[in-house]
């Protein structure tokens, strides 16, 4: 209520009289949720929870926002992940589109290789770790969370060290919303980019493309990360730029016996896509100028 409104309402005047107007405040009152529809949960997580900062302009911070669900995008090995928008109805300029990535129980999952990836790793509470060795039903609720928070923790990471990745908006629980990586449809509308695999480009593009991607990877292994499924199907094609997703499997080089083997089966199974569009790439070469980088 504003300072007018308490000069138009006599009665509202009278019981209000004398009050600062500093401590008097609009109410404006918000329509019920719809289906698919529901309250941003920003403020109620963890600040740990929250993508690191600064932040980019578009997340959206408004207590009053709500997240609508637009649709799936895309199903994976792990999880799904749909498109939502976060919007403040009485705020049209605060609004983004992200992309809600959900795990699944270990029950709906397929992949089934989690122990190679997940070596050198550590549990934090011994519960935790009895639970997911036993694979009760509080163990599997863990290795879903494990699963999520490693994800996040990954991208805040590789976030950090400047790498091509989605920005991390926030984690709850097994659900992480980050950036949605988009281009022009051709059209004026805005569609996922497409993955690396279903692009066919120009010579000029292939060579930014690998250098790129080669500049990426010598960074993840200065920091000593491995992404541990780097293929075509998990890198995005944003017009100059490759966007490197799908990191709950990341790795430490040195930590994980197996890193240095993850490592060199990452850069095959991308420099194969390159070879095979005409770009003369030479994988052990690459994988011998990233071990100079590692030590």
């Amino acid at each position: 209520m504003t300072q007018e409104n308490i000069s138009a309402d006599p009665a509202v005047s009278d019981s209000l009289a004398g009050i600062n107007p500093h401590f008097v405040f609009d109410f404006q009152a918000y329509d019920d949720l719809e289906d698919g529809q529901r309250w941003s949960t920003w403020l109620s997580v963890e600040p740990l929870s929250r993508g690191p900062e600064p932040r980019p302009d578009w997340v959206v911070t408004s207590q009053g926002a709500i997240d609508t669900e637009l649709g799936i995008l895309k199903t994976g090995k792990e999880a799904d992940a749909f498109l939502i928008v976060r919007a403040d109805p009485l705020y049209p300029e605060q609004e983004a589109l992200m992309v809600a990535k959900r795990y699944r129980d270990t029950d709906h999952r397929t992949f089934h290789r989690a122990a190679s990836y997940t070596e050198g790793r550590s549990v934090k509470r011994s519960r935790d770790e009895r639970a997911l060795k036993k694979n009760s039903t509080f163990g599997r609720e863990v290795a879903k969370a494990e699963w999520a928070n490693a994800e996040w923790n990954a991208l805040v990471r590789c976030w950090n060290l400047g790498l091509p990745v989605p920005y991390p908006v926030q984690i709850d629980g097994t659900e992480i919303l980050m950036e949605w990586i988009a281009v022009d449809d051709g059209n004026g509308e805005l569609e996922t980019a497409p993955r690396l695999a279903q692009t066919r480009p120009e010579r000029h593009v292939l060579e930014m493309w690998w250098d790129g991607l080669v500049e990426a990877l010598a960074t993840m292994v200065q920091a000593g990360l491995v992404h541990g499924d780097l293929s075509p199907y998990n890198i995005l094609a944003q017009q100059d730029r490759l966007v490197i997703i799908d990191l709950p499997q990341i790795i430490d080089l040195v930590g994980n016996p197996l890193g240095f083997d993850f490592l060199l089966r990452d850069i095959t199974n991308v420099a194969k896509w390159f070879q095979a569009r005409g770009l003369e790439v030479d994988e052990q070469e690459v994988y011998a100028d990233l071990m100079a980088h590692a030590f």
